[in-house]
């Protein structure tokens, strides 16, 4: 049975409109995919951006740790981004696994001697399209099963634009050179992704809409009825209908590695899965 700690990278205004949103925190929504890939996982939840945080007085009670996006920078240097940088640090030092999508993969590249800020090329509201591994990103472990090319749930303005020392950039796409990464530092490691694939359908649907200001200055949508509009029509894409899901994946070029949540899942199942076996070494 695992033992994971989940730190909530975001700060609490925007936890409490992640819950308003989506009726859950992102922890908890992480917690529910760890669950339902590895049946009996334990898991602690931890807001490291908060001052008052119950912070572990240790980690070796945990196999390992995951942390969650965040709407926080980690350019902006502030307490709540600093906490988490130190729990990061903390707990690669301490020799955890972890694994981390979008802010967790800033925040790792950060401790780790990298560079994240914002990306250049633009953001991703949605999906990152056309994912390819890198030559060593074919026969990683974390990428196991994935095809050629995919699609990911993403949502993201700041990335990480300078991969660490020694760190294996393991997939990108046209947009951002590092979507897929292996970091090691300390006796730690860390695998991560840019993109989101602990996101359901619904949920990137009412995290668009959270974004909506942002998707209308990035010249995506004209007005936040367009957003939400758009957001109606993913959220549609896992609904009970299946002809109009079927309608919407066509026109919305979305395929099985987003609509089938095995295979959306695929980075964190495999990371549970080399968890698992290190536990049971």
């Amino acid at each position: 049975m695992l033992r994971l700690l989940i730190a909530d990278g975001n700060d609490r205004a925007a936890r409490g409109r992640h819950v308003a949103a989506t009726g859950r925190t992102s922890a908890e929504s992480y917690a529910a995919v760890v669950r339902a890939l590895a049946p009996g996982t334990t898991c602690r939840f931890v807001s490291p951006a908060d001052a008052d945080a119950a912070l572990p007085a240790g980690l070796d009670d945990f196999d390992g740790v995951i942390f969650t996006g965040s709407t926080l920078k980690v350019s902006e240097g502030t307490p709540e981004v600093t906490r988490q940088v130190d729990l990061m640090r903390a707990a690669l030092e301490a020799g955890r696994p972890i694994f981390g999508s979008c802010w967790g993969v800033q925040v790792a590249a950060t401790v780790a001697g990298g560079k994240a800020a914002e990306n250049p090329r633009g953001p991703e509201y949605g999906f990152a399209r056309s994912i390819t591994p890198t030559e060593e990103g074919r026969t990683h472990p974390l990428l196991a099963g994935r095809p050629a090319a995919w699609d990911a749930p993403a949502i993201h303005s700041d990335a990480v634009l300078q991969p660490p020392p020694g760190a294996r950039v393991l997939a990108g796409n046209p947009m951002l050179g590092i979507q897929a990464i292996e970091i090691r530092y300390g006796t730690g490691w860390f695998w991560g992704t840019q993109y989101h694939p602990e996101l359901d359908l619904d949920e990137l649907a009412a995290m668009l809409r959270l974004c909506d200001t942002a998707l209308v200055e990035a010249g995506f949508a004209e007005d936040a009825g367009a957003v939400a509009a758009y957001a109606d029509e993913i959220a549609g894409l896992g609904g009970p209908d299946v002809g109009a899901a079927r309608r919407l994946a066509w026109r919305h070029g979305i395929g099985p590695e987003i609509l089938d949540a095995t295979l959306r899942r695929r980075e964190i199942g495999n990371f549970l899965a080399r968890l698992s076996t290190s536990v049971d070494e």
